[in-house]
């Protein structure tokens, strides 16, 4: 399929008067992406300076390749967990070969066409792993909120929860202090103004009391040493056949985080700006994005919603607005690298615990916790085990579970109706127990001819309530008619099922007719080589032709 960037589409007729509107509004995503991105770093194990490289390096590539006119990518707080996660037990350089599997997964998705299909994921499964991921977040933050040392702190949320019961003896009043505080800027500094972000106030800010004041606090500094001015060099990380498999699962986990989240910022940029963004080649721009910035230490990387929104409300229209963004962090790392070290610790903990809570998506869990039984169980089981267990395990059993009670939602939904005429007088009780409707018609049926009407999708749970029909049914009818009028999808059991019907009518002296075949399983019926079986002449277009040809039938038997 064709992949064309959207950076290819939005330049023709560009102006000096954009160019100033997007240099602004890059300027001003810039402001917010420092502060988060070094912030998701530290949360994430590794180096603040790594957060920043992913926010240029993904952010540039992105720009340049992505599908989307505003999207803003960079390191956000939805992978703090497995990354985290992935670094406690391989090291960077395990996290650094998931990030680029991961992406590399992505462009394949890209060109596969599945840019939109990754947006079907079921919502309940999205708001259970968003929800607990947040509350994940906030869990790993106590300790540098609280000043109490994580070093060796296990990556799972019980176990930390447990150590930080632990150490409670060695809470630090500075830190906790200068935590709640950055928290307090954050929450009343959206009353004072909505343009200037809150969370570069609060870090200036507390930065500067804690120096001028020297109070006891863990900087940058003090935690990671002195930052190096620009981007680092690191190379391809070091590859072998079983790490490869051992980080399939977590490499799979980030590919489909960082593409429901940039698919789903993209799709609000839409709404935004008043544009259609592309998503196979927004999913190839994320993926070469995260391959990228491994190669200068990054970490994985996503469509930001808070930067993209940011950038689409103060003028950005154009990739070149996500471009200058780059650019303003790139300068930041080359001429600001050593004033970071002075950044306490407690007060990034206190930015992202904020983002966590944002990013919790409380109102619409307590709304499904109200809605049907089936989306609650989903959601719950998805959020528990991402809390309790793993990331990954919840997203592989959040989506299985919403998959089978997807389909229970579809077979209570198909219908199998037994059709008996005005003349006929017999006893149904066992059918209607067994779910299967009965309807008397006007039209006359033959002797020794059962017509069924299948309704919805025809497929395993269709197929079992068909064949509990045929059992329930005591003699072995000479011709079976099967309505498909309302039949818009047949699948392989559908398809087993008849081929089963057909052989046992044969072996019997009896025939099979369709009636109304539509599209689907018609093309179905073909490519299996069961149209030809059934025969041209008993597939009908309406039911009383059917009838007809099943009058024929039984007059030859």
């Amino acid at each position: 399929m064709l992949i064309r960037p959207r950076i290819l589409q939005g330049l023709p007729g560009y102006s000096l008067q954009s160019l100033g509107t997007d240099s602004l509004a890059g300027l001003i995503v810039g402001v917010i992406a420092v502060p988060l991105s070094i912030a998701v770093a530290v949360a994430s194990g590794v180096g603040p300076e790594q957060g920043l490289a992913t926010a240029v390096i993904a952010g540039m590539t992105v720009a340049l390749l992505g599908g989307g006119s505003v999207q803003v990518s960079g390191p956000t707080g939805t992978f703090v967990v497995i990354s985290y996660a992935i670094g406690s037990q391989y090291g960077y350089p395990g996290l650094a070969l998931a990030t680029a599997m991961a992406g590399i997964m992505m462009v394949l998705m890209g060109f596969a066409n599945l840019g939109k299909i990754i947006q079907y994921v079921p919502y309940p499964v999205v708001i259970g792993f968003s929800s607990g991921i947040a509350t994940v977040i906030l869990i790993s933050q106590i300790g540098d909120l609280l000043g109490i040392s994580t070093a060796g702190a296990p990556p799972d949320a019980p176990a930390r929860l447990l150590s930080y019961f632990g150490n409670l003896g060695s809470i630090s009043a500075a830190d906790t202090i200068v935590s709640l505080a950055t928290i307090a800027v954050l929450v009343l500094w959206k009353r004072v103004s909505g343009r200037i972000p809150g969370a570069l106030i609060a870090l200036i800010g507390i930065t500067g009391i804690t120096a001028l004041f020297d109070l006891p606090v863990v900087t940058i500094g003090s935690r990671f040493g002195s930052l190096p001015r620009g981007l680092q060099w690191y190379g391809l990380p070091p590859v072998s056949f079983e790490l490869v498999q051992q980080l399939m699962v977590p490499a799979f986990t980030i590919a489909l985080l960082s593409s429901i989240e940039s698919l789903f910022t993209a799709m609000v940029a839409d709404g935004m700006v008043g544009e259609r963004h592309e998503p196979n080649t927004e999913l190839v721009g994320e993926g070469i994005g995260n391959v990228a910035a491994v190669l200068f230490g990054g970490i994985p990387a996503s469509g930001a919603i808070a930067r993209t929104a940011t950038s689409a409300r103060n003028g950005g229209r154009t990739p070149v607005a996500a471009i200058m963004n780059a650019v303003f962090v790139l300068l930041v790392m080359s001429a600001l690298a050593p004033l970071a070290s002075f950044i306490p610790i407690a007060a990034l903990a206190g930015v992202l615990s904020v983002v966590a809570w944002n990013m919790a998506e409380w109102r619409s869990f307590r709304a499904m916790i109200r809605g049907p039984k089936s989306d609650m169980l989903v959601l719950i089981t998805t959020f528990t085990l991402t809390v309790l267990i793993d990331l990954s395990v919840a997203i592989q059993v959040g989506m299985v579970l919403a998959s089978f009670l997807f389909m229970r939602r579809m077979s209570m939904v198909s219908q199998v109706t037994v059709l008996r005429s005005e003349r006929r007088h017999q006893r149904f009780e066992d059918l209607q127990k067994a779910d299967i409707q009965v309807r008397t018609t006007s039209r006359s049926i033959p002797r020794d001819v059962e017509v069924y009407e299948i309704n919805g999708a025809f497929f395993f749970g269709a197929a079992e309530k068909f064949r509990n029909a045929m059992l329930l049914i005591q003699r072995r009818p000479k011709v079976r008619i099967l309505g498909m009028r309302s039949v818009n999808a047949l699948d392989v059991t559908g398809l087993r099922l008849l081929e089963d019907l057909v052989n046992d009518a044969k072996s019997h002296g009896g025939h099979v007719v369709l009636a109304r075949l539509q599209a689907q399983p018609e093309r179905a019926l073909r490519k299996s080589g069961l149209f030809e079986r059934i025969g041209d002449e008993n597939i009908c277009e309406t039911l009383d032709a059917a009838l007809k040809r099943a009058q024929t039938l039984v007059e030859k038997t």
